[in-house]
């Protein structure tokens, strides 16, 4: 253990071209500040460079295990990176186009990329806590960044209200937890789990209001409620990006914070896990049956994703009817987990970016105004219908890879009839994806003129939608950096400190 500052260059970095960005904003003239995104793209790549070369098989603390650098939190720093440099990439024309001030949206969506980047290295709640609420600031910003809109109003309020809402929760079960257990490390909070053979209700309510408040940031049922007009309100890139950072953020917090910390008491918090995703995953896709706006139908759809996750979040650990916790199958739920974010990130900026390009020539969020692409922009007609087929998880796409990782993990821990339950929500997916498909392929477009998208949007989708190809038909190479990370979280020493006092295999 160390106090090593050099590893944080990564996050000083980010920093400092967010700093830089904001600065560039005061002396570009206006018709040169759409340069600002390309600034801000172009060092996250460099970034991302320097953070492989640098931590490749690092193993580090900082403040005894208050930040934990290691594979883990490499993968997913490398995913923030390459994501943002995405997200930024895909606003350039819709910010030019439809927004003031892009110096400081550039650098908001900068700053939100440093936490989640610590969120991931988080070895702490209260550190966790301080990384999660840095990024809901960033977002909440940014999700009523166009403010002469009532709908980007009216998001972004309920979206603050009901994010201090579960950021009380969060802390007052960190709350809990400490008065109880006398610790926040993840590494002490796995101690005092393994010690106590039975768990004290105080505890076990902390616990719940931890998942509760991870719930609301990740908008499970029944925390749900301020997706839908957050994502409706939000500038289309932002609801792209609320769609896949947020919760990729969110859940490498979970995926620690149950392996490391609370994987002792499996048995007590399992069956909270399961009911959340059995309900999560069907109420998303059965409202999404009902949406005529793309971005709420995308919302509620994101919402039965984060169902999928959170069964494999249940899935990392088996437990029989004696209460006794199996490990030995973890690997396989963090490994489809990781899988289904970055599936799910490459195919979610692929349809936003599809639509922010007809929005950003025809104003309109409604599916009806999708009738007709087909001829008024082939490519950015397939583009999106590839994009919605790896949704609904249709094989050789990137969907379907991920699903078939994350559907075998539940099922190989026991959880056969919930890996149903989900195959089920996704066929129920199918019908409201494919009615977009014939809006595009089979309707007649009122205006039948055709759409003419930038240069930079079609090589930004031209390399989304060979990632999803990609990824569908050979996983390997993202599946080795996978493994790599999973390796580095469920490290045998995670587990051998408590695997007497549970009974884990």
């Amino acid at each position: 253990m160390s106090n090593n500052f050099l590893l944080l260059v990564p996050e000083f970095l980010v920093t400092g071209l967010a700093f830089a960005v904001l600065s560039l904003d005061f002396v570009l003239r206006r018709e040169r500040k759409h340069l600002l995104g390309y600034v801000s793209a172009i060092g996250l790549v460099v970034i991302l460079a320097v953070a492989l070369a640098q931590l490749w098989s690092t193993k580090d603390e900082l403040y005894d295990g208050l930040l934990v650098v290691d594979g883990y939190a490499l993968f997913f720093k490398g995913f923030f990176l390459a994501l943002g440099a995405v997200v930024i990439l895909a606003s350039v024309e819709y910010v030019r186009r439809h927004l003031d001030h892009p110096g400081e949206y550039y650098g908001i969506v900068l700053f939100s990329v440093v936490a989640m980047m610590l969120l991931a290295m988080s070895g702490e709640l209260l550190t966790a806590y301080i990384a999660l609420e840095l990024l809901s600031f960033s977002l909440y910003v940014l999700v009523s960044y166009d403010r002469y809109n009532p709908k980007s109003n009216e998001g972004g309020t309920k979206y603050i209200l009901l994010g201090a809402l579960s950021s009380a929760l969060l802390l007052y079960g960190i709350s809990q937890v400490y008065g109880l257990l006398g610790t926040t490390s993840f590494e002490g909070i796995s101690e005092a789990l393994a010690a106590s053979p039975d768990l004290s209700p105080g505890v076990l309510v902390g616990l719940t209001l931890i998942v509760a408040g991870l719930g609301f940031k990740v908008a499970a049922v029944p925390f749900h409620m301020w997706a839908p007009d957050a994502y409706e309100g939000a500038p289309i890139p932002i609801t792209a990006y609320l769609a896949v950072g947020s919760k990729a953020a969110a859940f490498a917090l979970a995926l620690r914070l149950f392996v490391e910390a609370l994987m002792p008491a499996a048995a007590d918090w399992q069956t909270i896990i399961v009911v959340m995703a059995a309900l999560t995953m069907v109420l998303g896709n059965l409202v999404a049956l009902a949406q005529s706006n793309i971005k709420r139908l995308l919302a509620y759809s994101s919402i039965g994703h984060v169902g999928y996750l959170l069964m494999g979040i249940a899935a990392l650990a088996a437990v029989d009817g004696d209460g006794r916790v199996s490990t030995t199958l973890s690997h396989l739920a963090s490994n489809g987990i990781m899988l289904h974010l970055v599936a799910y990130a490459i195919t979610n900026m692929a349809a936003f970016l599809a639509i922010s390009a007809v929005y950003n020539v025809t104003r309109s969020e409604e599916i009806a105004g999708l009738a007709g692409l087909s001829r008024r922009s082939p490519a950015v007609a397939m583009v999106l219908a590839v994009a919605l087929f790896s949704l609904a998880g249709l094989p050789i796409f990137a969907g379907f890879a991920s699903k078939f990782y994350l559907f075998n993990a539940a099922a190989a821990q026991g959880l056969l009839w919930l890996a149903g339950l989900a195959i089920f929500a996704s066929v129920i997916s199918l019908y409201y994806y494919l009615s977009i498909v014939r809006q595009m392929y089979i309707e007649r477009a009122e205006d039948p003129s055709p759409i003419r998208v930038p240069l930079l949007t079609l090589w930004v989708l031209g390399a989304l939608f060979v990632g999803m190809i990609a990824v569908g038909v050979y996983p390997a190479p993202v599946m080795e950096a996978i493994q790599h990370a999973s390796d580095a979280l469920l490290a045998q020493d995670v587990f051998a400190q408590v695997a007497k006092a549970t009974g884990m295999e």
